[in-house]
């Protein structure tokens, strides 16, 4: 009963907090989101969607837009609560997958569910700049909780429904070869990713669109910016080129961002399979050696982090998957890694305000930021070197319950 009233209580309390942004109107919200939702409502709600020409956002938020325009609410409310909605997805799905390390400390969940409800790059990001981050990183989270549940099919499906909001959740993509190439998830079960981003494109072409606009949206918005970072706490931070001349350098980044990706994905499998190997030699029968729950979190919060640290023309919102990684990691390793949240919203948050609060810009350091977002990447790959070194013998490594690992 306690706990209910906690939880309810927490939920109030944020949902009051955003209640007091949602007059707020971002720059973004006058270019972008404010004109393609009076103009889905000029054209009569979905029937707009068979030329999605007027925007450069995928169908599925353009879904979900359209719909919006039939409820009597005012434009900027609306797209606002919308965003809201999948903020409490996210604190949904951040208490299954911690109730699954700690599923006799009913605290803890919560307390991990309220963290994140209230972290402020996802009260910002929703209350005061509508953004839709938290939708496609709920799918992440879905797909997350699903493959520590040993739900290979759903876990794909979920990944490939997070792609379909946006193309920002490729930053995870690289867990899902490293769940593949440990034997944790078949190969057919990706299969399923494409199915499921396949599958929500089908409304629009049933409504007329185009099959290659759809197809090509995220090849579209790769080179709108030409920036080396934008307000992103990345490793551009400490690159400085001429004025017209990040072009060689973008080519460059973006090459060595995936080879280092690689390199850390193929470090990742090569230490599982050594130490499944190791355990398997010592007759280990008690634990559970290999890639466990505990190593599936480091290696999603790894990824989330290096991924846009690495690559060139990220935005500051692109770190909002490891904002809320950063908290499960956490909750799953809190003596380890309890203070890593705070690097990880000091660098985020920060380079928020950089946009959020002109007033407050000049006195912000983003490469302070980026070297804050370096140290949270050191942080998790030092866990994750400890987490995957870690021969396991009878009793398990960590101290997770089998369930959680």
């Amino acid at each position: 009963m306690v706990l209910a009233l906690v939880a309810v209580s927490a939920v109030a309390v944020a949902l009051l907090v955003r209640a007091l942004l949602l007059k707020y109107e971002s720059s973004d919200w006058h270019y972008f989101l404010d004109p393609w939702y009076r103009y889905i409502k000029a054209q009569g709600g979905f029937h707009a969607l068979g030329d999605i020409g007027f925007a450069d956002y995928n169908v599925p938020y353009l879904y979900l837009m359209a719909a919006l325009g039939y409820l009597p609410v005012p434009a900027l409310a609306a797209v606002k609560c919308l965003s809201v909605l999948f903020d409490l997805a996210l604190a949904y799905y951040t208490h299954r997958i911690v109730s699954l390390r700690w599923p006799h400390r009913p605290w803890r969940p919560l307390a991990a569910a309220v963290t994140v409800l209230f972290l402020p790059t996802v009260v910002t990001n929703s209350g005061w700049w509508a953004q839709a981050d938290a939708i496609f990183t709920v799918f992440l989270l879905g797909g997350v909780h699903h493959l520590l549940r040993d739900r290979p099919w759903w876990s794909c499906a979920f990944f490939g429904m997070a792609l379909a909001f946006k193309l920002q959740a490729v930053f995870l993509f690289p867990l899902l070869l490293v769940v593949v190439l440990c034997g944790r998830v078949p190969w057919r079960s990706l299969l399923a990713v494409p199915a499921a981003y396949l599958a929500l494109d089908v409304p629009a072409l049933l409504l007329g669109a185009d099959p290659w606009p759809l197809l090509t949206v995220y090849a579209r918005q790769t080179g709108t910016y030409q920036d080396l970072t934008l307000n992103a706490p990345s490793v551009y931070q400490f690159v400085s080129v001429p004025a017209g001349e990040e072009g060689p350098v973008r080519r460059a980044g973006v090459l060595a961002a995936g080879v280092l990706v690689l390199m850390l994905t193929g470090l990742v499998v090569r230490a599982v399979r050594r130490t499944e190997g190791a355990a398997e030699a010592e007759g280990g029968g008690g634990g559970r050696a290999g890639l466990t729950g505990t190593g599936i979190l480091l290696a999603a919060t790894v990824f989330a982090i290096a991924v846009p640290f690495l690559l060139p023309s990220m935005h500051e919102r692109y770190f909002y998957a490891a904002d809320v990684l950063s908290v499960l990691v956490a909750f799953q390793l809190p003596r380890q890694l309890w203070y890593l949240p705070v690097l990880v919203q000091l660098s985020s948050f920060g380079s928020y305000l950089k946009f959020i609060a002109p007033g407050v810009a000049p006195y912000l350091s983003m490469p302070a930021h980026g070297v804050l977002m370096l140290l949270a990447l050191i942080t998790v790959l030092r866990a994750a070197a400890r987490e995957f070194g870690a021969v396991r013998g009878p009793g398990g490594g960590t101290g997770a319950p089998a369930d959680a690992r």
